[in-house]
């Protein structure tokens, strides 16, 4: 059973390929030459790809790459394209406040690390690229999920857990989200100890050309480098950065 699956992902890959070597819609016969396979095999994998629009059939009864294999692609590029804009201000925010500064993006209920400056290999060990956090106890987290429309984050926020990880921790949804309203007004978000003790973060979301909060840029110190008399400065840096990565991602406010 699992060859047969594989095989037929395999022809499914032979047909994406076939159409886009053909570079314009092609026809069904054409397809079942290009990739050795019989007409009924074609159409049954090509009528599933459809109806998960990577294939589209025109009027001509043709096929063509379909708008989400385009939108697919377009995740990883615009992911690429945001690291590549991001670095600068990362390792600026790095060199300017002593403090690790952080790229992350939303990930259902969790924050994902794409990027990372650290002035100390003591925390290379810790929020590392890849890694992921919870993101109700993430500066980036609450950032990204404060610019959510209230039924997107109905969605996000439906049955979830608040685990106490530390005394600081939010505990209960209503106190989240009324937390959520001051992180639209102030444009930046604070995790206050909330996922680990002496460590705290400070985040502002990032916007693409559409005005849609595509990431976070934030640093992480602890209580003494990040102090609460630097907090108000730190803050207005990390918007400020994130307002250039947004002007370079094509944001106009």
């Amino acid at each position: 059973m699992a060859e047969k699956s594989i095989q037929v992902l395999e022809r499914a890959f032979d047909l994406i390929e076939a159409i886009a070597h053909a570079q314009g819609p092609i026809g069904l016969s054409e397809l079942a030459q290009a990739t050795a396979m019989s007409k009924s095999t074609v159409h049954r994998i090509l009528s599933t790809m459809a109806e998960r629009g990577y294939v589209e059939k025109t009027l001509e009864g043709l096929y063509a790459i379909g708008p989400k294999m385009f939108d697919t692609l377009s995740y990883h590029i615009n992911s690429l394209e945001l690291q590549t804009e991001a670095k600068p201000y990362l390792a600026l925010l790095k060199r300017s406040l002593g403090l690790t500064a952080h790229l992350g993006i939303l990930d259902g209920g969790f924050v994902s690390y794409i990027e990372k400056e650290s002035p100390d290999w003591s925390e290379e060990a810790y929020t590392q690229v890849g890694y992921r956090s919870p993101a109700y106890c993430s500066s980036m987290g609450k950032c990204l999920l404060a610019c959510l429309s209230r039924g997107e984050l109905e969605e996000v926020l439906y049955d979830y857990e608040f685990k106490p990880y530390t005394p600081n921790t939010f505990t209960r949804k209503d106190e989240f989200v009324k937390y959520l309203h001051t992180v639209r007004k102030q444009g930046w978000a604070m995790d206050n100890e909330e996922y680990e003790l002496d460590h705290r973060c400070i985040a502002a979301p990032v916007f693409n050309y559409r005005g849609d909060a595509i990431a976070a840029v934030g640093v992480s110190g602890t209580n003494e480098t990040i102090a609460d008399d630097r907090i108000e400065h730190i803050a207005q840096q990390v918007v400020l950065a994130a307002k250039r990565i947004s002007s370079c991602m094509g944001y106009a406010e």
